[in-house]
């Protein structure tokens, strides 16, 4: 029998604020999409336990492409495993829409192919 778990999946999907740009071109750094897969992580242990859970590791993190200030990025968690007390999470964080200064200050555009930013996997304790 399948655990009803595995497989579930939560998704968010955050404005990334101009005060969070750290870097020229308004980059964003790499831990803003890690803050994000601990919000969806916590979503996921409370929908499987009734728990907040606690964060305990990453096996693997990419940062494949910049997060910008003026992004809406969507960030998906998925079971992939569940242990007795343990369970892992893969993540992506993808930019769907992006602003467009070189048109206007607030000219914005949804993305006709989303923009794969940072993957990870990640493992969660629970009570």
């Amino acid at each position: 029998m399948t655990d009803p778990r595995l497989g579930l999946v939560v998704m968010h999907r955050r404005y990334v604020p101009y005060s969070h740009a750290h870097y020229a071109g308004n980059l964003v750094d790499g831990a803003y999409s890690l803050g994000l897969f601990g919000d969806v992580a916590t979503e996921v242990c409370i929908r499987t336990d009734a728990d907040e859970g606690l964060f305990a590791s990453y096996s693997d993190v990419q940062f494949r492409a910049p997060v910008r200030a003026g992004d809406v990025v969507e960030v998906t968690a998925k079971v992939v495993r569940v242990g007795r007390r343990s369970r892992t999470i893969e993540f992506r964080a993808v930019v769907v829409a992006r602003g467009r200064p070189d048109l206007s200050e607030s000219a914005a555009e949804i993305l006709a192919e989303p923009i794969l930013a940072t993957t990870a996997t990640g493992t969660v304790v629970v009570p």
